[in-house]
């Protein structure tokens, strides 16, 4: 089979949550390159919008907090009004709280895990009628779970919520991924290391030094780096992928 067919993206849809910024803007920004058309979503409406602005009008902003339940049925809704089907789901919207374990709070916890674990769950749920239109025998629908190094290995930072909700992140997809490939849905996932992004930004700089210099590769992600992965998991080339964890992070979390 030609690459271009096997890794080919083009004129599918896909949602990619969190997709204003960092991570989720990397895996946008590559789906449309290469022919989608995306829907993203976060909170601030202002950045969303200002992004699908910038990207084009292949790329469609639907604000929402997926943190709340009816903020997930009115996005899932408002997606159907614009699509028939969808082809990719990235599940990448997330957040990280740190506080010392005496002191970490029931609000740190609980904002974590209902952006980080709950919504994965509950967005694919309610999308899961436009996820198996668009999936058939031979064509699968893809849905991809943004996890992390640190649910995969102990982190140096005392971000308790984050690192047992992106835990939680690897195994719900493998679960998902179980009893979803009947259906035609491949479920998989993304584990990153390192990106620049907004939210490692406010990782102390000692930290930050830290880490690129414990990676074998000696630098941080790129957008290409995710770009790669984001795109394979997203294509026919990873049709045999089920309930797989991608790690992407320049070797740290099997060295450290």
């Amino acid at each position: 089979m030609k690459i271009e067919s096997l890794f080919s993206v083009a004129g599918k849809t896909a949602v990619v949550t969190g997709g204003s910024r960092g991570i989720g803007e990397m895996i946008a920004r590559a789906l449309i390159e290469n022919g989608a058309n995306v829907i993203i979503t976060s909170r601030k409406i202002a950045d969303c919008e200002g992004l699908a602005a910038q990207l084009g009008p292949a790329c469609t902003a639907i604000p929402a907090d997926l943190s709340q339940m009816a903020e997930i049925d009115r996005f899932a809704a408002a997606v159907a009004a614009v699509t028939p089907k969808v082809d990719i789901l990235f599940n990448n919207a997330g957040a990280s709280w740190g506080a010392g374990f005496d002191d970490f709070p029931e609000s740190g916890w609980d904002k974590v895990m209902d952006i980080n674990v709950k919504s994965v769950f509950f967005l694919t749920q309610k999308l899961m009628p436009l996820l198996e239109a668009a999936a058939a025998p031979g064509q699968l629908a893809k849905v991809i779970n943004i996890g992390s190094i640190d649910g995969q290995h102990i982190s140096d930072l005392e971000t308790y919520s984050y690192a047992a909700s992106k835990a939680g992140v690897l195994h719900l997809t493998r679960m998902m991924a179980k009893f979803l490939a009947g259906r035609h849905i491949a479920v998989n996932a993304i584990a990153p290391g390192f990106f620049p992004s907004k939210m490692t930004a406010g990782i102390a700089e000692e930290f930050r030094e830290a880490f690129r210099a414990a990676t074998p590769m000696q630098r941080w992600g790129t957008p290409d780096d995710i770009a790669g992965v984001a795109l394979f998991l997203s294509s026919r080339a990873s049709d045999f992928l089920c309930g797989s964890v991608v790690t992407v992070d320049g070797g740290y979390a099997t060295t450290v």
